[in-house]
């Protein structure tokens, strides 16, 4: 009768160390697919490199010349 107790204990390791290792690897997962929010701006600069011109390029915009 002492068997029973000691493979219930064994099976409720076996899942408790499967669910936290699961739990893990999703965790790292989630964790290395987002940015912190303090990183954020660095990661924009990065993705989209602002070059700002040096003059003003209003003048060139087609969609605000004069009807004439």
């Amino acid at each position: 009768m002492e068997e029973k107790p000691n493979r219930n204990r064994r099976i409720f390791i076996i899942v408790f160390i499967l669910f936290v290792s699961l739990f893990i690897y999703i965790s790292y997962d989630m964790a290395s697919r987002t940015t912190a929010p303090w990183n954020k701006p660095k990661q924009l600069e990065r993705a989209l490199p602002i070059n700002a011109p040096e003059t003003d390029t209003l003048g060139l915009d087609s969609m605000l010349r004069e009807v004439k």
